[in-house]
């Protein structure tokens, strides 16, 4: 089974570009620039002092990191270049759908305007799809554009997700420390974009809880919650029983509901089909999840809530989805059916139009699944 993760179709809703960096570009475009505060140029060092400092419990700490990682996104040519290699990784990997984040605002302090942000990842990432479709991997990459719940530009990130959604704009987001900063303080943001008819996801239930997911839904509106973690907060006797994760997606319903009591809040989670996009080992690193194993992950599959699997930051958790994959196989024993399951839950949940997603659905994700099945030749 391990051995078929990698070459199985993955689709990806929760991915950070500055998160996701290669560590030889992260020391290439700090020498360019002449930053000299990385911890260290040699790129595996790197890769694991990211690891390292991430694994400390705590979301604020987490996000400390990524001053280094945005600190060399300043330049159109730096932004289009980690945006190509994006998409090629992610493709490599198996991804044929991706959709990936980043703050436009965080990258201006080399005077770039917000609109020359997007524009420049935007050539990345095409540049990147026209490279990954030469080396026989196709993808296809949907940009999210975040604002930052701790500053007050929203309503102005809103707005550029309006205008760019014919450049390959999907949606808009809200990310940064939950504690201290929810997501009511954006309410103009999120109604505009209902009035544009427009797509839109909010970090929430990650570091906070229950309150946050809320809001993020009644309050706010959201299509998707970012990570959604804590809903098993709402979940009463979910520490008592030995839910059977296997096979969750083989049509039997996974798990038996005895015991297990969904407060109203989870109810309506699950009953709306709100999508989830969870980040396993990222969660870890919060503080958010203990272990896989303990993962909320297993359980919310089982009781067939729209669970997606994610990276969130590839370069801070050492990960990719085959890795995500992979680490799911070994604590909850999923097989091909469920992990096929997932995948057509992330497509389902993608910002994309209804027949496109049919399409990548039925075209690819369903017949790549059963060509795995299929015995060797």
């Amino acid at each position: 089974m391990q051995d078929l993760v990698p070459r199985a179709p993955k689709v990806l809703l929760h991915d950070h570009l500055d998160g996701g960096l290669r560590p030889g570009t992260v020391v290439d475009l700090a020498r360019e620039i002449g930053y000299r505060k990385l911890p260290t140029e040699e790129p595996e060092a790197l890769a694991g002092w990211f690891v390292r400092s991430c694994d400390s419990g705590s979301l604020e700490l987490y996000l400390s990191t990524f001053k280094h990682t945005v600190a060399v996104m300043q330049t159109a040519d730096a932004l289009a270049r980690v945006a190509s290699e994006c998409a090629h990784d992610l493709a490599a990997d198996g991804v044929v759908y991706a959709e990936v984040r980043f703050a436009p605002e965080l990258h201006v302090e080399a005077n770039l305007t917000l609109e020359e942000v997007v524009d420049a990842v935007q050539v990345g990432f095409r540049d990147g799809e026209r490279r990954a479709a030469l080396d026989g991997h196709r993808i296809r990459i949907g940009t999210i554009l975040t604002a930052m719940r701790h500053a007050a530009r929203s309503r102005e990130i809103a707005s550029l997700v309006v205008a760019n959604r014919d450049n390959g704009v999907v949606g808009f987001d809200i990310a940064g420390a939950e504690a201290g900063f929810p997501p009511t303080r954006h309410l103009d943001a999120f109604e505009y974009l209902r009035r544009e008819n427009a797509h839109f996801t909010i970090h929430a239930g990650e570091a906070f809880g229950l309150p946050s997911i809320w809001e993020a839904l009644q309050w706010c509106g959201a299509d998707r919650l970012g990570h959604g973690v804590r809903i098993i907060d709402d979940i009463g006797g979910a520490g008592s029983v030995a839910a059977d994760t296997a096979d969750v997606g083989d049509g039997t319903g996974g798990a038996a509901e005895s015991g297990v009591r969904l407060g109203r809040l989870a109810s309506y989670v699950r009953d709306k089909r709100i999508p989830l996009e969870m980040c396993p080992s990222s969660n870890l690193q919060t503080g958010a999840a203990t272990s896989i194993a303990d993962h909320p992950i297993g359980l919310l599959a089982a009781l067939k809530f729209r669970v997606t699997v994610n990276t969130d930051n590839r370069l801070m958790s050492g990960t990719s989805m085959s890795r995500e994959m992979r680490l799911l196989v070994d604590a909850f024993g999923f097989g091909l059916a469920d992990l096929q399951w997932l995948t057509v839950n992330a497509m389902k949940s993608a910002f994309l139009p209804f027949d496109e997603r049919l399409a990548l659905i039925e075209k690819v994700i369903k017949p790549s699944y059963a060509a795995l099945r299929l015995p060797p030749a």
